[in-house]
């Protein structure tokens, strides 16, 4: 029988001083494991070294490096010729190649070597970015810092790494037999379009790691549904418009046409149905392949600014913001690749027109997560 108490007595004097404890939640335990911060750190120095090897993958592209060196050798290839004989070895094997023969025969070594350690900065550079993530994820694993969750997607990101080394080695071997004097263009649009898919799962991991998973979970829930659809094809068509700049760099087709609006003086450019059967002009063809870039960079534009005008109607400040940036970077790079075209695709134009493709994926897709994740904002317009 339990004790009577008095009407007089204070309730609780009996019970342990101060309020009780409350188990955390799964969310709050959550957000406590792991180290968000640095993980995203080390994503973003992966993303900084993404960036360098796009950019140098493009410069090795119009140095026309990347058949310099013939076989792929991911070990001893880190090490370059460290002699003469060396040196000697690796030009035999340069002048046995289609390149060689049937363009630059009679190359000095000096010449030779220039396109050398182009190529081979650029397979270096993707050992580097390989080692950079093998050491932070063994690291982060081993002393169980990756966040619940988080453990899949950072390996993905290694796995999409290797499968990158083997697409670039699949895309030099189509250049190195038969009448092949460059790799093949789909080889390189598909070498390309890895690189930025891999970059755009890096930038969203960024952005996904920079606030709690608590703030991410509520802000879903105020998250526009039609603004992330309306920025997934504007994503869409942002990425088969950097494929087909893939294709027209392949094949120098934006030194073809080097006037605008028209191409040669007429809308349809002469000769796009050159080869047959037809379906090689829309990867062999300058005609039809700049025809195809250039009609898509205007579609890109045209969705891009009604999904802009559509954004207008957000109630949340950033989202607006946000769009606000992928219209303008939608603009300026139409008018950096037309100012490309008109200068017959000069490497500082053209490699300016792909670092340009790299900050409007990274802007559509800031946008897409503002429309997902919506940051919440005070009367006065400030985060809350």
């Amino acid at each position: 029988m339990s004790k009577k108490r008095s009407i007089f007595e204070e309730v609780g004097t009996d019970a342990p001083a101060g309020p009780a404890p409350v188990s955390p939640g799964v969310i709050d335990r959550a957000a406590r494991t792991g180290a968000r911060g640095a993980v995203r750190v080390w994503l973003m120095l992966l993303f900084a070294l993404v960036v360098i090897m796009i950019a140098v993958g493009g410069l090795t592209r119009l140095t026309d490096s990347g058949l310099s060196i013939t076989e792929w050798a991911p070990l001893t290839g880190a090490i370059p010729p460290l002699s003469a004989e060396d040196w000697a070895r690796e030009f035999d094997r340069y002048r046995a190649i289609p390149e060689y023969q049937l363009q630059n025969k009679g190359m000095s070594l000096a010449e030779f070597q220039f396109i050398y350690w182009w190529e081979w900065g650029h397979r270096q550079l993707g050992r580097v970015i390989g080692l950079v993530w093998a050491l932070g994820f063994v690291g982060f694993l081993v002393f169980r810092q990756i966040p619940p969750g988080w453990t899949g997607r950072l390996l993905g990101l290694g796995v999409l790494g290797g499968l990158q080394g083997a697409i670039g080695w699949w895309m030099v071997s189509s250049g190195l037999t038969g009448t092949m004097l460059d790799v093949a263009s789909y080889r390189l649009a598909t070498h390309l379009g890895l690189a930025f898919l891999i970059l755009g799962l890096i930038a969203w991991y960024v952005m996904a790691l920079g606030r709690p998973e608590r703030d991410l979970l509520q802000a879903r829930r105020s998250g526009e549904p039609g603004l992330v659809t309306g920025a997934s094809w504007v994503l869409g068509l942002a990425a088969i418009q950097i494929l087909l700049g893939a294709l027209v760099a392949g094949i120098d087709a934006g030194r073809s046409y080097t006037d605008w609006p028209l191409m040669a003086g007429a809308f349809l450019p002469i000769d796009m149905w050159e080869f047959t059967p037809g379906w090689r002009n829309f990867f062999e063809s300058p005609g039809l392949v700049q025809f195809n870039h250039r009609m898509v960079g205007y579609l890109l534009l045209l969705v891009g600014l009604f999904v802009w005008w559509r954004s207008r109607r957000s109630a949340h400040p950033t989202t607006r913001s946000a769009f606000d940036w992928v219209a303008v970077i939608l603009f300026g790079q139409m008018t950096l690749g037309i100012v490309t075209v008109l200068n017959a695709a000069p490497w500082t134009w053209a490699i300016a027109h792909q670092l340009g493709a790299v900050v409007t994926i990274c802007l559509i897709l800031r946008a897409r997560f503002r429309a997902r994740y919506p940051i919440a904002t005070s009367i006065r317009g400030t985060a809350a």
